[in-house]
């Protein structure tokens, strides 16, 4: 049977040998969502099932929405990282950066990581990336069936997860043929489509409809009506009681516009600023925009966060960012 991933799935097989007996330090990002937590417990099971001790290590905690998932699972803040003998695997970092400055003290040198953004730096000393998958937990999911390693009903829910939430429900223009093939294995192996559906999706709080509706009425287009942008302001999260991860998926609605090319979020926070950015073509490059203020992530998708640094200020650096790559992606 011809192997999902090859090159990767040979060293993957390499590396359960190097790690052999050695505990475990599962790391994801800041704000993690579905594939981040998807794939950290994916590896965790994985690797415990093979006698390993491992625990989750992140800078906030899981999503309620996605606990479901969680509960057989050690998830610790950066602060509670055993001082012991732990090594560290990154899941969905693109760089170090994205798991904070204390995990990054912690595990200077991860010893592996695993990634499909663009904008990876290869960090680990083995770096399984393909920047052609939709999701980390793609990846996993054709390395694991590659070596044949035993997928329970659990670890493929995890998997599952990583891969719908990570492709917008299979929309987004990463999604290929390999995807769809890889989701159906998951699903032969006992996942239900329906119930991580209404657990990701139907399981909203009042809070997160007024956050939406906050956001949809800040609505402003620019660059010649090809860029939609939206605001959160200051004390928004606290007039609504939410949490900052219940902006997960409200870009999406700047870009399903009609005729935008982008859609922006930005979030204003007491003397810092976050971005997200989503297009709905790669050749925009919206990875290259954040890189341009030290953030980064997909073609399609990406982020950022600054400090010391004023909504006022922002805004027109963004825009006329956003303005010259259209104007490169347009040049004839």
């Amino acid at each position: 049977m011809e192997k999902y991933f090859p090159e990767l799935s040979a060293r993957f097989a390499k590396l359960l040998n190097t790690l052999a007996g050695k505990k475990l330090a599962i790391v994801g990002h800041a704000r993690p969502d579905g594939d981040c937590i998807g794939s950290q417990i994916a590896l965790a099971r994985i690797f415990r099932a093979r006698g390993h001790e491992v625990i989750c290590v992140n800078p906030d905690p899981v999503p309620r929405r996605l606990q479901f998932l969680s509960k057989e699972m050690v998830f610790v803040p950066a602060s509670g990282v055993p001082t012991n003998d732990f090594v560290a695997i990154y899941t969905d970092c693109a760089d170090q950066d994205r798991a904070g400055e204390k995990v990054r003290a912690r595990f200077p040198n991860p010893v592996a990581s695993f990634d499909h953004h663009i904008s990876n730096s290869g960090f680990s000393d083995e770096s399984f990336v393909d920047e052609s998958s939709a999701a980390t937990c793609e990846i996993l999911t054709g390395i694991f069936l590659d070596n044949g390693l035993p997928i329970d009903q659990q670890t493929a829910q995890a998997l599952y997860t990583g891969i719908m939430t990570d492709t917008g429900q299979f929309r987004f223009s990463s999604t290929g043929r390999r995807t769809f093939m890889l989701a159906a294995e998951l699903v032969g192996l006992g996942v239900s489509p329906a119930d991580v559906g209404t657990e990701v999706y139907e399981r909203e709080s009042a809070g997160k409809v007024q956050l939406l509706q906050r956001y949809l009425s800040s609505f402003q287009m620019e660059c010649g009506g090809r860029v939609c942008v939206g605001v959160l302001p200051n004390g928004v999260f606290e007039e609504t009681e939410t949490t900052p991860e219940d902006t997960e998926g409200l870009v999406d609605y700047a870009r399903a516009i009609d005729g935008i090319d982008i859609g922006v979020l930005i979030e204003e926070r007491p003397g810092a600023i976050k971005a997200s950015l989503r297009s709905k073509d790669p050749s925009f490059r919206v990875d290259q925009v954040a890189a341009t203020f030290g953030g980064g992530g997909h073609a399609c998708a990406a982020g950022l966060n600054l400090k010391n640094i004023t909504f006022a200020e922002f805004r027109p650096r963004l825009l006329s960012a956003l303005e010259a790559q259209i104007a490169r992606v347009s040049r004839p």
